[in-house]
């Protein structure tokens, strides 16, 4: 335990999720070592950070206009919509360059231990969506865990009467991974969406 201002500190820092009592301790005296124009660097871009920055009115992704750029984007495709969990999911698809349609952030998973129900996640928002007779295919890319498989199946129930494809990302074993090391659900699933070999 430090005194006063830097157990502040490290506190503030403890509270941001990924960050442990060692990582915001080495945080800490980094910024206290740090050159002063560094942290007010630093604090500025924490500043504009909150003030510039929403979420888009289409897709809920973060953004700093009414939109985000992937949904003013007009070589993207209207007929098709990704539905993932957070904003941080679609950086993670859009690097790999093979989805071309938009997006829906739900913002969280289905949750009754932390208390997160379908009422706090953008399900409305995406019913309203659906709604429009141009949508083709909803990809649901939750995480393959035990909320994010809830979510999946609440949300297929959901679109399922609405006549849309529903189609969810396939998981597996990774690539350069080892069998031996893998669960049984993760090798189940790798059974399940095995696909056949064209040689």
């Amino acid at each position: 335990m430090y005194e006063g201002i830097i157990q502040e500190l490290i506190d503030e820092l403890g509270r941001l999720p990924g960050i442990g009592p060692k990582s915001a301790q080495r945080i800490a005296f980094h910024i206290v070592q740090s050159e002063r124009v560094d942290v007010n660097r630093l604090v500025e871009v924490l500043r504009l950070v909150k003030e510039r920055v929403k979420f888009c009115t289409q897709c809920g992704n973060v953004a700093e206009e009414e939109e985000c750029r992937i949904c003013r984007d007009p070589r993207r495709n209207n007929t098709i919509i990704c539905v993932v969990e957070e904003s941080k999911d679609v950086v993670a698809i859009e690097k790999t360059r093979e989805f071309k349609g938009k997006y829906h952030v739900l913002g969280g998973a289905i949750s009754p231990i932390d208390g997160i129900g379908p009422e706090q996640l953008r399900i409305k928002e995406l019913l309203v969506r659906l709604a429009d007779n141009e949508i083709v295919e909803v990809i649901i890319a939750t995480d393959p865990n035990l909320e994010g498989e809830a979510t999946a199946t609440y949300l297929a129930r959901l679109i399922k009467p609405l006549g849309i494809t529903i189609s969810r990302l396939a998981s597996g074993l990774p690539v350069g991974g080892d069998l031996e090391y893998a669960d049984e659900v993760t090798l189940g699933r790798a059974f399940e969406g095995r696909r056949t070999l064209d040689v």
